[in-house]
């Protein structure tokens, strides 16, 4: 992480005092009372009618792929914030698989070192794939002990990453009530960012089969990178089904050079990724909740199913 890309501090509340404000810019007096008034009430509720204390949640840690992109970065946070604004009374950080700080392992060690003895992991990714078969499950499984952990399933296929995908076109100027003259001419491309696994295919096919129920227009699934077809390929194929209104909806997390090269593409409008929509804070909540409302088996490391 270069000096120009501060890390937000993620460290937990001061044993007697309230958390830090994180280094959040704050533009007004307003946004100052709204962010202490949040952090009061989060230690308030804390404390059970009785005086005494609650025992803290399980920590949530939202787990990012990472980007060179400085926007993906600004748009975790700011999805992070989301989150903690629904669910005050939670504890909520971040690591990262690569490129930016604070990295997975180092926010594992960071929550031993502060004595949490549980986490969920929640993966920002859409599918299934290397990074949840494999990279996070081993980078949970070497956290220190005695670190409970659990790893959620994937945000995606879900029907709140469909409405997100709607919103984020109604937004670029997809008709909110279209004709049946409209539906006969469009078409949505489903741009992804692409894998070798199968089973990403197969999770990403999903969610442009419930896209197309959504809009009640054909969706084709395209991809960046590793997997075909690309973008052009599919628009191609849906100017070939006489759809010369083509939108890309883009099936991306937050901002990066896949998004903008998938939306260089787009004959007609391109949505902007699902970045830190109301929707994805809520979903991120959900696969924390299946988590932790999965029986435990001996191990201690679960992966929960969607």
């Amino acid at each position: 992480m270069t000096a120009s890309n501060p890390v937000r501090d993620e460290s937990p509340p001061r044993p007697g005092g309230p958390r830090p404000l994180d280094g959040a810019h704050l533009d007004s007096t307003a946004q100052l009372m709204n962010a202490i008034t949040s952090r009061l009430g989060s230690q308030l509720g804390l404390v059970a009618p009785n005086g005494a204390r609650r025992p803290a949640p399980p920590a949530l840690v939202l787990v990012a792929h990472g980007s060179r992109d400085p926007r993906a970065l600004s748009t975790v946070r700011t999805l992070i914030e989301r989150v903690r604004e629904l669910r005050p009374h939670l504890p909520v950080r971040l690591g990262h698989i690569e490129l930016n700080e604070p990295l997975l392992p180092d926010t594992l060690t960071a929550l031993h070192d502060e004595g949490t003895g549980e986490a969920v992991l929640v993966p920002l990714l859409l599918s299934r794939g290397y990074h949840v078969r494999r990279d996070i499950p081993e980078a949970a499984a070497a956290a220190p002990a005695p670190l409970r952990l659990r790893v959620a399933a994937p945000l995606g296929p879900h029907p709140l990453l469909v409405e997100t995908l709607y919103a984020r076109l109604v937004e670029a100027g997809w008709p909110a009530h279209p004709s049946e003259a409209d539906r006969r001419a469009a078409g949505v491309v489903l741009a992804a960012a692409g894998s070798r696994d199968p089973d990403a295919a197969v999770d990403t096919r999903r969610t442009a089969h419930l896209l197309a129920e959504r809009l009640g227009v054909p969706v084709l699934t395209a991809y960046a990178s590793a997997a075909a077809p690309t973008v052009p390929a599919a628009v191609r194929a849906m100017t070939a089904r006489g759809r010369h209104r083509i939108a890309v909806a883009s099936y991306f997390t937050a901002p990066g050079r896949f998004a903008t090269e998938c939306a260089a593409a787009a004959p007609w409008i391109t949505a902007e990724p699902l970045g830190d929509h109301p929707a994805m804070a809520r979903l991120v909540l959900h696969r924390y909740d299946r988590a932790l409302a999965t029986p435990e088996p001996a191990a201690e490391l679960v992966l929960a199913t969607a």
